[in-house]
């Protein structure tokens, strides 16, 4: 049986837990990896990206069959499940590690994300225009393993509860045809 070839993207908008609980649900997301990304500290930690002393922001790192889900539509899904037009804040997560950013990892992801930010800003969805960063991926820290499937394995957790159960619900209602099976 042939390897599927699988690309990576990485996107922060909010907390980490929201990204995972939301993307590992569309068919065609291998793999969905909390961690940081765009800051300057060499050893990032949760606890000092929270206090927003490393420039890290959170982050999901996707690997994806490009064959069954393209970047377009794992793009389009990230802009649904977050409010891309606030600046380093979702909900009550407020600073720079909350920002909303697509690292881009080739050029044709770079103008993917242009096209659609310029085609979604002309369309007038939100009220205000959309600020995510388009930049270039860095290195991928990977959170620590406790943030892993954290939604999964604490579902009645009350941020759970209250702000990635329903993130993860409103991916399922709009991409309810792109779920996976099971």
């Amino acid at each position: 049986m042939e390897q599927a070839q699988l690309s990576v993207a990485t996107l922060a908008g909010g907390c980490f837990w929201c990204l995972e609980a939301a993307f590992e649900q569309l068919e065609g997301v291998v793999s969905v990896l909390p961690g940081y990304m765009g800051g300057h500290d060499p050893r990032p930690n949760y606890e000092a990206v929270c206090r927003g002393d490393t420039g890290h922001a959170e982050v999901v790192q996707l690997r994806f069959d490009p064959a069954i889900i393209d970047y377009e539509t794992l793009l389009t899904a990230f802009f649904t499940i977050h409010d891309p037009t606030t600046l380093n804040r979702q909900g009550h997560d407020v600073g720079t590690q909350y920002r909303s950013a697509i690292y881009f990892h080739d050029e044709g992801q770079r103008a993917t994300a242009e096209v659609l930010i310029a085609r979604l800003n002309a369309e007038g969805i939100w009220s205000a225009p959309v600020v995510t960063e388009v930049t270039a991926a860095t290195t991928f820290f990977q959170a620590e393993e406790y943030h892993h499937q954290y939604f999964r394995r604490n579902p009645n957790q009350g941020y759970c509860v209250a702000v990635v159960g329903p993130k993860a619900a409103k991916l399922r209602k709009a991409f309810a045809d792109r779920l996976k099976a099971g």
